[in-house]
């Protein structure tokens, strides 16, 4: 009798132990505890393979096992020492540092910080309140692969626009001529076009003495097949206007400046292109692929976005309203005593709701049921533009989650019923 009750006491204490893991760049901190917050073991490790090995025997010494594997607090969700820790079954809570910094008032009121105190703290989090936190979801490789092209271009295309808006800001100040040229360009200062020409004249005097032999050139560099004599001829026009100058030493160092911010535009350009097609070539052969891009507006960069983000564990959302708030799409409301306010949420995922935006303004070209329903939410319950793409957005969202989740492809009379019905 004596043998079975402590083997039920062991299997049961399995369940029973918590990790907590100061992260830092260079070591780290481990904490163990009981179900009691009795602390039952702390090492310091380094970020390398042998300290991961510490951490994985330490949690092996402490029966954690591929049946019954020891949660694990820590407050990142990227790094080698999370892809180790995520290996199997075992639940990886990363816990916000706002949040692990207000469990800490719980057990000192003096506000001291330690690393092995924040160790411990973060695995009191998991003792006490690990029903109130979600574990990173056990997407599939693809799916985290997907994650990393489709945010890395999302990345990119940030950084490209911010290298746009300061070479912009620098034309304005003494080359209105060069954004009038590509003006009517889709793209503008990002197109090779533009590229080639500011190349070639990187100042107003010199883009003046442009012959249309040089401009024609230019543009046939930069990739361009049609239209190409009456566009120099455009462009010829406009370099040749009557412009404000800057004096001469002061252009040319303006124009050195501008050529600095072209190389890195450039480079952003190449990096953003190369990551398209990254994306383009990984994203298709993921199973849910099929389904996301059935979604009117979503295209292979959106959609893989989209996929990023909200993963291929179906258990991560219990339902379509815990998807909506977690892309911001859903409003929250805010009741206290006779006041009420009902607004969109701030605490959100960022790229998902900057997809979403996107997505409803591509939506409402690509499908009559989402064109009827936004203007719907603009004419008759007199949303703004952002508040009608919100709620359009919130829908799709919804939608979107039930297919996921019953392996369907869109379908516009199902998605938009009321809608078809009062526009036909």
């Amino acid at each position: 009798m004596s043998s079975s009750t402590e083997e039920e006491s062991t299997a049961e204490g399995t369940d029973l132990i918590y990790c907590g893991i100061d992260w830092a760049e260079h070591t780290h901190d481990v904490a163990l505890v009981d179900d009691t917050g009795q602390l039952l073991a702390k090492r310091h490790i380094t970020d390398d393979a042998p300290g991961y090995k510490i951490l994985l025997d330490l949690l092996t010494e402490y029966r954690d096992s591929e049946e019954s594997p020891i949660p694990v607090a820590i407050e990142t969700s990227r790094g080698l020492l999370v892809a180790v820790l995520r290996t199997g079954k075992r639940k990886v809570f990363a816990i916000n540092p706002m949040a692990a910094a207000r469990y800490r008032d719980r057990h000192a009121v003096s506000r001291k910080k330690s690393d092995p105190g924040d160790a411990l703290v973060l695995a009191n989090v998991l003792r006490t309140d690990m029903h109130a936190h979600r574990p990173l979801p056990q997407d599939s490789e693809l799916a985290r692969a997907v994650a990393v092209l489709a945010r890395a271009q999302q990345d990119a295309v940030w950084n490209r626009q911010q290298i746009a808006n300061q070479l912009r800001s620098l034309l304005r100040e003494y080359y209105p001529a060069a954004l009038a040229a590509v003006e009517p360009w889709k793209k503008g200062l990002c197109r090779s076009e533009a590229h080639e020409l500011l190349r070639l004249a990187p100042t107003p005097t010199r883009g003046a003495r442009l012959t249309r032999a040089q401009l024609q050139a230019a543009l046939k560099r930069a990739g361009r097949q049609r239209g190409i004599e009456a566009e120099a001829e455009r462009l010829r026009s406009v370099l040749r206007a009557e412009w404000a100058h800057q004096l001469p030493l002061v252009e040319d160092a303006l124009g050195k400046q501008m050529l600095a911010l072209l190389v890195q535009l450039e480079a952003a350009s190449k990096a953003v292109n190369n990551l398209e097609e990254a994306v383009a070539e990984v994203f298709p052969q993921h199973p849910d692929a099929d389904i996301i891009l059935s979604f009117p507006g979503l295209g292979v960069q959106l959609g893989a976005r989209v996929l990023a983000e909200i993963g291929d564990d179906r258990r991560r959302f219990a339902d379509a309203r815990g998807l909506k708030a977690y892309a911001g799409a859903s409003p929250i409301t805010r009741a206290s005593g006779k006041k009420t306010n009902v607004t969109r949420r701030w605490v959100k995922n960022d790229r998902l709701n900057h997809v979403g935006f996107l997505w409803a303004f591509s939506a409402i070209s690509a499908s009559p049921g989402a064109k009827a329903h936004y203007r719907r939410r603009r004419d008759d319950h007199g949303d703004w533009l952002a508040a009608a793409q919100r709620n359009l957005f919130n829908r799709m969202l919804g939608q979107l989650y039930h297919c996921l989740q019953h392996h369907r492809l869109f379908d516009e009379d199902t998605a938009f019923p009321a809608a078809l019905a009062r526009a036909a």
